[in-house]
């Protein structure tokens, strides 16, 4: 961890100019060389935030009759509640050990049995869309794009907030399943509010991975396959996993925000990463993410 940047966001949008093009830099550098960046002094409130887990965890305990009655249509995860061992990782025929609930932009579904699960997790959802975006204008200028590209990208993105727990490992539980697999996420960038306890791995530039963990008042941020589909995999999308407790068998409960980018945006090759030519073909953002939501059991 000691050469993986970890950033002020407020050295962004409250420090100097040496301090703002350091912060610039150390983002760009860091999503390039490391694939992922740790981000203090965010806007998330802390207080807000420990709610949000006991409401997390207040959740997730609640019978599976009725959580399963607050699934999305046909179960596609897009908003409300996801079962245990649905989804997969990309190729990866066995499921991840783990249920969510998703939170997006709009047409939610809320639980009626937990008092304040809107209030909290709307106003962490803004907290984070506002982050998010923060970060995605400073990588405008050494992406070579106009200062609003990403806000105009995004002001009505595809974003969702995922509540995630994995549960202690069964008795009995395939080997072959771990909580969640190797994988890379489809959006643009991600923010992973630090998690109740380790197991979070990513695999470096050098083909190691690597344990992650720090300060759970931090934020990791790591880039998805659409950032690294438009800059022509100059900022690569961050394989990473969560592996099953190695000490005690304890729930895991953990917090991302998926950056997504408006429905209709055209994912092209910015130019100044096109080099010797684009590798991926244009693509409308919701048809790239139904694309992936069918790789990976969320979508028949």
């Amino acid at each position: 961890m000691s050469q993986v940047p970890e950033l002020s966001l407020k050295a962004y949008t409250h420090g100097s100019e040496n301090e703002k093009f350091r912060f610039i830099d150390q983002l760009f550098t860091g999503l390039k060389e490391y694939g992922f960046i740790v981000l203090r002094d965010h806007p998330v409130d802390l207080s807000l935030l420990r709610k949000a887990y006991a409401l997390s965890e207040e959740l997730f305990k609640l019978p599976e009759t009725v959580k399963d009655g607050y699934k999305g249509p046909a179960g596609a995860g897009e908003r409300g509640y996801t079962p245990f061992g649905r989804e997969h990782a990309k190729g990866n025929p066995f499921p991840d050990l783990k249920e969510f609930w998703h939170v997006g932009r709009d047409n939610n579904i809320w639980p009626r049995e937990i008092a304040d699960f809107r209030d909290v997790f709307e106003s962490i959802f803004r907290a984070l869309d506002d982050a998010g975006r923060i970060m995605l204008q400073a990588l405008t200028i050494p992406l070579e794009v106009d200062r609003d590209y990403f806000t105009a990208m995004t002001d009505q993105g595809s974003s969702i907030l995922r509540l995630l727990h994995y549960p202690p490992i069964a008795p009995g539980a395939d080997p072959n399943c771990i909580r969640a697999a190797a994988h890379e996420d489809i959006n643009l960038i991600t923010l992973l509010v630090s998690a109740s306890s380790s197991g979070l791995e990513l695999l470096t530039r050098e083909g190691q991975w690597l344990a992650i963990e720090t300060s759970p008042d931090n934020i990791i941020v790591d880039a998805g396959d659409m950032l690294a589909r438009i800059t022509n995999d100059v900022i690569p999308a961050t394989t990473h996993r969560v592996v099953n407790p190695k000490g005690p068998n304890m729930a895991r409960y953990s917090m991302p925000f998926f950056m997504h980018p408006n429905p209709d945006a055209l994912l092209t090759c910015l130019p100044s990463c096109r080099g010797d030519g684009a590798k991926y073909p244009d693509i409308l953002a919701n048809d790239f993410l139904m694309e992936r939501l069918r790789d990976i059991g969320l979508k028949g």
